[in-house]
């Protein structure tokens, strides 16, 4: 009957074990923990088992486009506060001023909306807004009124209508689509008005 030395055996393994380091005992350790019943895993606290079984509440492409619009709220805020300090002209002066306004008063709403979504958004413009800027920044006087309505009242504002256009209707998300609704008018009436102060320049150097 070899049974009643299975402990002595069990014991001297574990001292040989000491003995040749703790490499070794490691060792030993694992291969009892492999040959040992599995103990049944802890049960996860209710808040850790909520966080593991969270998914995402924003569609990974309404996420894009809360990001897209962000940036370009951002760019005209700065660029119209670029305006109110480089503006030659009244006209481009007080449209600077409006685009801060609305602009600000928008991109307070879209981050207010990700907020309660979980969507964390930019807090600068993107490369190209960027650059915009930089190039704005090199120029006075008559120049920069003309290049600001056209890049930003014109172009930028374009851009930001067809994405807010897409947005509303491509977006799965009802909250991100009234917001879309209800800035699309705001953006228009500023694509307008800078086409507006554009034909009128085009029309004075004409003559």
């Amino acid at each position: 009957m070899t049974r009643p030395h299975a402990p002595r055996i069990h014991a001297l393994g574990i001292a040989a074990a000491l003995a040749l380091g703790p490499g070794l005992l490691q060792t030993v350790a694992a291969q009892q923990a492999q040959t040992s019943p599995t103990a049944p895993a802890a049960p996860q606290p209710p808040a850790q088992r909520a966080t593991a079984q969270k998914t995402p509440g924003v569609a990974v492409a309404d996420q894009r486009m809360m990001r897209d619009l962000a940036q370009a709220n951002i760019a005209e805020v700065e660029t119209g506060r670029m305006a109110q300090e480089k503006g030659a002209s009244e006209d481009v002066k007080r449209f600077g001023a409006q685009m801060v306004e609305d602009h600000q008063k928008a991109l307070t709403e879209l981050q207010e909306l990700a907020r309660t979504k979980d969507v964390e958004l930019p807090t600068e413009p993107d490369a190209k807004h960027k650059l915009v800027a930089t190039g704005l920044k090199a120029l006075s006087g008559a120049a920069f009124d003309k290049e600001y309505i056209r890049m930003v009242g014109v172009t930028d504002h374009r851009q930001t209508l067809e994405k807010l256009q897409r947005t509303q209707r491509e977006t799965g998300d009802n909250d991100l689509r009234a917001y879309a609704a209800k800035t699309i008018p705001v953006v228009q009436k500023h694509l307008q008005h800078a086409e507006g102060m554009r034909g009128t320049a085009s029309h004075k150097s004409a003559h």
